[in-house]
């Protein structure tokens, strides 16, 4: 079966296509500055070969029209025609309490998501664009819907309720919801494949740590707590976004800054983390070289978010009542080995001990735990678009079925 993956954003568009049959990817790409001028399509063939093309998009339709010509291309298509294609999965950022599993898009869906706008507004309605632009081009195909936010769905009320008044939550639903979900997921489900344990018998630590980071605690393969919150800002500091705060400081810079709601809001999502702190950037990398210069500003933004980490994972794991194995996946977990082992350095009373070769090399799908530790280290690399286009494919052959 042949599965296209989408993750439309308010003026970009990627997407992969796989063949489930032989869970590879055949092709895959991304339109940009959708509805802008200077629109560009960058299309990825199976041998890696990049075909750019500058081309003007004027909706998320356009872009469809795009990717098809490219899949569908006489000397470097993959397929025939679209026909072919038995399925679209899109990523949808929000689900609210409404949907705790992946589901077939249909009219009640659609307004269900449309319902949740309010809790992602700049995701959501591109989110939409992506689905109606499929309707658009490719009729009747069945389309499904994975929510970044179903995997937190199994938190209890004590994790996901904010200690404010009460009527806030019925009357806007205000409480934690978690992002990530569809990484958290797949990962801590890998883990416990390269462990060679149930699921169900693990409590794991999983930290998607890249520009956007959240950490989850784990428990018998359901999450039970989550560093976001009602959106992506709270939790760790990232890449722009401040994370953890006392929300006293905005009444305080509204007051002496004049700043109102909106820019407080922009200030905390795009002027904050390390960026704010160290005043350089919103790059890991380019930190890590001012660090070596001796910056004292970008040492300490990678210190505090290092700190961050840090203090999550001990959470979780009294969370859990302990820890089997902690996952470290996203640009930095994979990557970023000094992020790493910071982050976990002084955390050998909780029985993680680091293997000394393994934990220097920049390696992917292994444990660079030492072989007595008694908490497995798990360097995984994740693949969301993986789980959507597999749940895509169990829906619509269930649905087949049925």
């Amino acid at each position: 079966m042949l599965i296209l993956v989408i993750n439309a954003g308010s003026s970009s568009l990627k997407y992969q296509l796989f063949d489930m049959s032989e869970n590879k990817v055949l092709a895959k790409g991304l339109c940009e500055r959708i509805g802008i001028a200077g629109g560009k399509n960058t299309h990825t063939l199976p041998d890696g070969t990049k075909l750019v093309t500058e081309i003007e998009m004027k909706t998320h339709a356009d872009a469809i029209r795009i990717l098809t010509d490219r899949l569908t291309d006489e000397k470097t298509g993959v397929i025939r025609s679209m026909s072919e294609i038995d399925a679209v999965g899109h990523r949808v950022l929000h689900g609210g309490q409404k949907f705790s599993e992946s589901v077939l898009v249909n009219d009640d869906v659609i307004a269900a998501i449309e319902e949740c706008i309010p809790l992602g507004p700049l995701h959501n309605p591109a989110n939409l664009m992506g689905i109606r632009a499929c309707q658009e081009v490719m009729g009747d195909v069945p389309q499904v819907a994975v929510f970044d936010t179903a995997f937190h769905q199994t938190m209890p009320e004590k994790a996901f309720i904010y200690a404010i008044p009460y009527e806030y939550y019925r009357k806007y639903a205000i409480r934690r919801y978690g992002f990530h979900g569809t990484s958290h997921r797949y990962v801590s489900a890998k883990a416990a494949e390269m462990l060679g344990r149930p699921a169900s018998e693990l409590k794991i630590v999983t930290c998607h740590l890249g520009n956007g980071s959240s950490i989850a605690a784990v428990d018998g393969g359901k999450c039970v707590d989550t560093s976001m919150g009602l959106t992506p800002l709270e939790g760790l500091p990232m890449g722009t976004r401040s994370g953890n705060l006392d929300p006293a400081i905005l009444g305080f810079l509204s007051e002496h800054e004049g700043m109102n709601t909106k820019e407080l809001v922009e200030m905390l999502n795009k002027k904050s983390g390390v960026l704010g702190v160290s005043e350089l950037s919103s790059d890991f990398r380019d930190l890590a070289a001012a660090r070596e210069e001796g910056n004292h500003q970008a040492t300490l933004a990678l210190e505090m978010f290092d700190y961050s980490v840090k203090k999550y994972i001990g959470a979780y794991a009294a969370a859990m009542g302990g820890v089997d194995a902690i996952v470290f996946t996203g640009g930095i977990g994979e990557n970023n080995k000094v992020a790493r082992n910071v982050a976990l350095e002084g955390l050998e009373f909780m029985g993680i001990k680091l293997d000394p070769v393994k934990s220097q090399q920049s390696l992917k799908n292994v444990d660079i735990a030492a072989e007595d530790s008694r908490v497995r280290v798990l360097v995984i690399e994740t693949d969301e678009e993986f789980v959507i286009a597999s749940d895509t494919l169990a829906l619509v052959t269930a649905a087949k079925q049925a």
